[in-house]
């Protein structure tokens, strides 16, 4: 079954203008048409398209991702090369997980201190340095 841009919007999330961007800098090469130039998505589309997004809300830049796509058409001669741009990525998203649960370890101090502070109706709680 075949998905015009505006169903495969509503089934994604995703705007129209971002699928039409998408496919402009080649990251929905296997999207067909019909012969009329309608843009047909098929069920094997959206799976690319969660690929994408995924490597997108991780941080991939759009020229690596096309780069991976680039590297799918090629087919089985690429496949290491893959992998290790996806184990590459992975490390990278682990380390910015660390980096955020740092973050958020200090948001959750500063909020118990605040929390302290209001219950006593008095405080510097952005002077609190205590942990735990």
């Amino acid at each position: 079954m075949g998905y015009t841009i505006a169903q495969a919007a509503e089934k994604t999330g995703l705007s129209e203008h971002t699928l039409r961007y998408y496919e402009r800098e080649g990251l929905l090469p296997f999207v067909k048409r019909t012969p009329g130039g309608i843009r047909s998505f098929q069920d094997s589309d959206f799976e690319w398209l969660a690929l994408i997004c995924c490597l997108k809300k991780t941080g991939m830049q759009i020229k690596e991702i096309k780069q991976f796509v680039d590297w799918c058409k090629e087919g089985d001669s690429t496949l290491e090369k893959r992998r290790e741009m996806l184990v590459g990525h992975r490390e990278a998203v682990v380390r910015r997980i660390a980096d955020l649960r740092k973050c958020l370890d200090n948001i959750d101090c500063k909020i118990r201190c605040y929390t302290s502070a209001c219950e006593a109706g008095t405080g510097a709680p952005y002077l609190c340095t205590k942990k735990g």
